[in-house]
């Protein structure tokens, strides 16, 4: 019988720091009796012990009780915690068994993206790319999805730093052109790459992004172009959007591409 009440007890206790997290202005005891039905006494109780840990704040002036900052200080260190590989692993694993294609997960480093897991697929397939490699974001899926949600003075510097040389006849080398290509992928919450980085390689890609909303890192489908056509990479587009939104949120995000 004791044990049944601590788990009440805790229920209780979190039912009432949910109930508090969605009032701006915090809640006063009555009506957060009123809201879960439970005695005042019981509130009251409940709050004075999640006010001794730091979890609820009562509000000096108005009364209210309001989340405490140790919310803050518990949901840091699981955010320091969080490894971008391992959470977004089981979505690359999905996304190689749905297209039996190669998979890249990559991260924005100096302007510049890093490979840090590849999936090779069941499909014969070669390619440059390699885990620890670094590649140009210009003429790649991953690094014009990552461009496409920085500020342009930003992306402007990596050009003027890093260029724009040309890998196959299809790279894109006109600034102008390729920050209107950026735009795009911006508004569209995907990108591609139709053979600017390898010749007869084809990708698609969505931007990920951290619990701040910072672009951190892009996932991608490499395929050949031949079974990369434009009713597949269509089909993919929704995919890929999903997949992006998903391991973000994995990582904290909050909001959608």
């Amino acid at each position: 019988m004791e044990r049944e009440n601590m788990v009440k007890s805790v229920s209780r206790a979190l039912d009432i720091i949910s109930l508090v997290s969605k009032k701006k202005g915090g809640l006063g005891v009555t009506e957060i009796s009123k809201h879960i039905d439970i005695n005042k006494s019981s509130v009251y109780r409940t709050l004075s012990t999640l006010v001794q840990y730091g979890y609820i704040e009562q509000d000096e002036v108005t009364s209210r009780y309001k989340l405490g900052y140790k919310f803050l200080e518990v949901s840091s260190k699981l955010l320091e915690s969080i490894d971008l590989r391992s959470e977004a692993r089981s979505f690359l694993l999905e996304l190689e068994n749905e297209t039996n294609e190669v998979i890249h997960l990559v991260v924005f480093d100096q302007g510049e993206v890093v490979y840090i897991e590849k999936l090779d697929g069941t499909e014969t397939l070669r390619m440059h790319s390699k885990v620890g490699k670094r590649a140009p974001m210009h003429c790649t899926s991953v690094g014009k999805a990552i461009l496409a949600h920085l500020p342009t003075t930003v992306v402007l510097d990596i050009l003027e730093r890093k260029g724009m040389p040309v890998h196959t006849d299809k790279t894109i080398t006109d600034k102008d052109i390729f920050l209107k290509v950026l735009a795009e992928v911006r508004q569209k919450g995907f990108a591609l790459d139709l053979e600017e980085n390898e010749y007869g390689i084809t990708c698609i890609a969505a931007p990920i992004f951290d619990h701040i909303g910072k672009v951190i890192a892009a996932v991608s489908i490499s395929g050949p172009t031949m079974r990369m056509k434009d009713e597949r990479l269509k089909h993919l587009q929704t995919r890929m959007i999903q997949i992006g939104n998903q391991i973000s949120t994995r990582l904290g995000f909050m909001g959608k591409i």
